[in-house]
């Protein structure tokens, strides 16, 4: 097999796991409503897909084009396109059948045209009370810039309105933001029967009450359309802005960056679709796709359920821990000894009050915080501005980079600000994506340091649908350490040394590097070698040659992936000992571990870092080492769990097939329900 075949093109890779969660949408076995919800994760996954992974391509693209490059890129760009069509074509499929099995439950998605005469007077009349005010349409005329004022979030109607040869399009905006975009019909003479109308149905239905009196027309029509713009933006260098400054200018870039994507009605009249690529300024190396009656699916992430229970998920109550649960206060309890949180299936309320009592509590002197992403009213803010509120001092780093929560988090930045807080931006050249917390306490006649490192964001919402593992300790080997990559962001121009983390971009690629050639060497030796990864991306190739290399040797590697993954298993002679797999089930798969053997005493890290040069290299990402063995083995009987995983483990291989895991004789195990379980037994 050439080198070529060695690593899988990461943008492929992606869509591969995006189909992952297309399968979800398709399996019987989810209850019906929940894979509803998958078709919105889909759909909000692909536009975030082209917003940021297709417009790095393109301009690839334009760069090879003025070198006078013909392969490359632009190959990559087809074959983007092509399974893009594939998945949505796919899409539309899973659509119409969860359509009919939702009529099968006496859910019913009507269009405007399936209404009876009792359920259209209702809607016009909501129409009229609830609707209206909020729709104020575009007339394209010849002057009319759409691109400088249309969004990626939302989906528009194109409305057609036609007098013998003369014709007039206007643009509405799907008022999503304010209104439900599933309106539910109240109940007809059959109460078992659950009519719901998609929102762009509702003003189709009433496009005369919008339109007449100010237009003459014989036919009036509308059809859907989205389009996605490019995500990227560059800063100023303008040395006498404030990075605030040009941050807002950046995100002012974003707003009115050329589409890469443009999706409508297949319905949709030729004449107008090419009076909106003409408007939108479509160019060559966009994706221009037809597709159904309805965009922006991300909305059916909301999607109600108006049926019985069993058609959701079963409700998965969070897990207490029972050494907070035992202790006076949470820093008791961190004192004791080092504890291990793992999210969604332990409560997310241990963070938030750790943080809370930290706020009051005489003795903390100090709190100092990294914030990439928070949730939108989040409690551990209000918590930091009741720190400052009782003289604490209090430093926040913020990510103001942090890709999609730009705009959030320069808010918040401006309100801890005039909260009295400390706020800083980390380094000019790295984005700061460590997840730390640092809690400075008076005990007696001495300081003593609490540390949060962790694998996701300090974010009450996602800690609910993503599993993260924390770590929460006072060992001063880990707490001073913590302390020194504050002191990192503050000052990275001082040398800066770590005995125990691993800090990007100071000393993780060669600390990873160590870990592995260690496995190499016991594997050579004939002592036994293994090394277990579970990560959200695996791009990085400096990497991807070590574990080949590392498989070369003999050292048998166990990946579980979410997403990206250019590694290739089972190569001859190159990554037969690579075993990869990915799960993609109720909850979103997001911690960062590295477990290596290390001939019987297993070193065991939680990572904030994907496997990526740009968290390697240009980002401040820090992993722990778990030093408690307990902790430790916690962690790998969950790994293990997850590799023996016979009900939701998709096989990664070069053909991207996202076959299931063959179950064969072995039992049916759902490696997230079994963790659980196990984890509740632990809690007892």
């Amino acid at each position: 097999m050439s080198t070529d075949k060695w690593y899988q093109e990461k943008e492929l890779s992606w869509l591969s796991f995006n189909e992952r969660v297309l399968q979800e949408a398709m399996d019987k076995s989810v209850p019906l409503i929940e894979r509803v919800r998958f078709l919105g994760i889909f759909s909000n996954n692909q536009d975030e897909f082209f917003r940021v992974r297709v417009s790095d391509v393109k301009r690839q693209v334009m760069i090879d084009a003025d070198q006078g490059k013909t392969n490359g890129a632009a190959s990559l760009l087809r074959n983007i396109q092509q399974k893009v069509v594939g998945l949505a074509n796919t899409f539309d499929e899973v659509y119409k059948e969860l359509i009919v099995t939702l009529a099968r439950q006496n859910i019913f998605l009507l269009n405007e045209n399936q209404l009876s005469p009792e359920q259209e007077t209702w809607v016009k009349r909501y129409f009229e009370n609830e609707v209206r005010a909020y729709l104020s349409p575009i007339i394209l005329r010849a002057e009319i810039d759409p691109v400088r004022f249309l969004k990626d979030e939302y989906t528009y109607l194109c409305v057609g309105m036609i007098k013998g040869e003369e014709r007039h399009y206007a643009l509405v905006e799907i008022p999503t933001d304010v209104l439900p975009r599933f309106v539910v019909l109240p109940p007809g003479k059959s109460r078992r029967k659950k009519s719901i109308l998609i929102m762009d149905n509702v003003i189709r239905l009433c496009l005369n009450d919008l339109f007449a009196g100010f237009f003459e027309y014989d036919d009036i029509h509308a059809y859907s359309f989205k389009m996605t713009r490019d995500a990227e933006y560059d800063l100023s260098d303008q040395l006498d802005q404030s990075l605030l400054e040009k941050m807002s200018d950046g995100l002012k870039q974003r707003l009115t960056a050329l589409p890469v994507r443009f999706v409508h009605d297949r319905e949709m009249p030729p004449e107008m679709v090419q009076t909106l690529v003409r408007k939108l300024r479509i160019q060559g190396h966009d994706a221009v796709m037809s597709g159904g009656r309805y965009h922006n699916f991300k909305d059916f992430i909301g999607f109600p359920n108006v049926g019985r229970k069993h058609l959701v998920n079963k409700p998965q109550p969070a897990l207490k821990c029972r050494e907070f649960q035992d202790s006076p206060s949470s820093f008791d309890a961190i004192r004791r000894r080092d504890i291990l949180l793992y999210f969604p299936y332990h409560s997310f309320s241990h963070v938030t009050e750790f943080v809370r009592q930290a706020s009051f509590d005489p003795a903390v002197l100090s709190i100092k915080m990294n914030v990439y992403r928070v949730a939108s009213l989040s409690r551990i803010m209000y918590s930091l501005m009741d720190a400052a509120n009782n003289g604490k001092k209090v430093t926040v780093v913020i990510e103001l980079r942090a890709r999609f929560d730009e705009a959030a988090n320069i808010e918040w930045a401006k309100i801890l600000t005039e909260a009295g807080i400390t706020v800083e931006f980390g380094v000019p050249s790295l984005k700061v994506h460590s997840k730390l917390c640092l809690v400075t306490r008076r005990e007696g006649e001495r300081l003593v340091q609490y540390a949060h490192v962790g694998t996701g964001n300090f974010n009450e919402k996602t800690a609910n649908i993503y599993t993260d593992f924390s770590l929460l300790t006072a060992n001063p080997e880990i707490t001073n350490e913590v302390a020194a990559v504050f002191d990192f962001i503050r000052q990275p121009y001082r040398r800066a040394k770590f005995n125990h983390l691993l800090v990007s971009p100071i000393n993780s690629r060669r600390g990873i590097y160590s870990l592995i050639d260690t496995e190499i060497a016991n594997a050579r030796q004939g002592l036994p070698a293994r090394i277990t990864l579970k990560l959200n991306n695996l791009v990085d190739k400096g990497l991807i040659n070590r574990l080949y290399g590392a498989s070369q040797a003999g050292v048998k590697i166990d990946l579980i992936v979410r997403g990206m993954c250019s590694l290739v298993p089972g190569i001859p002679e190159v990554s037969d000992n690579i075993r990869a797999i990915s799960i993609v089930d109720r909850y979103l798969e997001h911690p960062r571990v590295m477990v290596f053997h290390n001939n019987g005493q297993p070193k065991v890290y939680i990572s904030s870092a994907d496997w990526m040069t740009r968290n390697l290299d240009f980002r401040v990402e820090v992993a722990t080492p778990i030093l408690d063995p307990a902790l430790r083995r916690r962690i790998i009987d969950i790994l293990e769990i997850q590799l023996n995983d016979t009900t939701k483990a998709r096989i990664l291989d070069f053909e991207q097939t996202n076959h299931y895991v063959e179950r064969g004789n072995r039992r049916k195990i759902r490696s997230q329900t079994v963790i659980y379980d196990y984890l509740k037994d632990l809690e007892g």
